[in-house]
């Protein structure tokens, strides 16, 4: 695993960003478990999670293919594979790798489904993702990825602050070719890999006063701090008012926070 790797991905690693994503999973557990119920992942088949981080859907996936089956998580940080190691430890038909999306380094046509989740959003190269996806499912197999789109937003009532934290979080976030919106333009990825039967769904989570999602966008900018300082566009104390003014706002159970749309997107390897 190259250190570019890890590099390329826009929200970095350190121990705020790995118990984002821990949260992450249970909070988009619905949406994964509607997503393989369609698929109908079945005992003794194989999966894999690409970009896993410390738990992904690794959980999900394992219950669905016991007890004969396989499935293997793949992410490009060392300290989210030791994570989801320790996590998948119990599990018994798990293993967790270090590799880059793009460039697994896994047997071809060895999947019956291959999954992502908010990793084509953050990565330069998304559709070397999808290439590599397409490689690993098996013919007739799924490739299944669901991703953000911050393009529909929604802070209402509507706050300045929050307005130019949303703009400094995407200038942040795609400092490196990632790309906050991507999730519109993800059906047209699958189908320009040459994937067939693409299905679309999407969800779009209003949450209440106290989700933690709620403050999902003022979570991601504390993330990017060092890039937004690096590259000028704000300084630590535009910073910190315009992190309160927007926590203090969500803070208010009258006000409607959708923090995106998630776009999930299913298809099948031709045969």
């Amino acid at each position: 695993m190259s250190d570019h790797a890890t590099q390329v991905y826009a929200l970095g690693a350190d121990e705020e960003e790995t118990a984002r994503l821990r949260r992450q999973s249970e909070e988009l557990r619905p949406e994964a478990e509607a997503l393989l119920s369609r698929i109908g992942l079945r005992p003794g088949q194989a999966a894999v999670d690409l970009g896993c981080g410390p738990s992904g859907i690794l959980g999900l996936l394992a219950t669905a293919v016991a007890p004969s089956g396989r499935v293997i998580g793949v992410d490009a940080d060392a300290a989210h594979v030791a994570a989801a190691g320790r996590f998948a430890a119990g599990l018994g038909n798990v293993s967790v790798l270090l590799g880059d999306a793009r460039r697994t380094g896994l047997p071809g046509a060895a999947f019956d489904l291959v999954h992502a989740r908010t990793l084509l959003a953050t990565v330069p190269s998304p559709a070397e993702v999808v290439a590599e996806m397409t490689r690993l499912a098996r013919p007739g197999g799924w490739i299944a990825c669901a991703e953000p789109d911050v393009g529909h937003a929604v802070c209402y009532p509507p706050l300045p602050e929050w307005d130019r934290l949303l703009e400094l979080f995407r200038a942040g976030f795609g400092r490196s070719g990632a790309d906050p919106l991507i999730g519109r333009r993800l059906p047209a990825m699958l189908w320009q890999a040459g994937l067939a039967d693409v299905a679309v769904t999407v969800h779009a989570g209003c949450y209440p006063a106290g989700h933690s999602r709620r403050t999902l966008i003022p979570d991601l900018v504390r993330s990017l701090h060092p890039v937004i300082l690096g590259l000028g566009l704000a300084g630590n104390g535009e910073l910190a008012a315009l992190d309160r003014a927007v926590r203090g706002h969500l803070a208010d159970p009258r006000v409607l926070m959708m923090p995106h749309l998630l776009v999930v997107a299913v298809a099948r390897k031709p045969r």
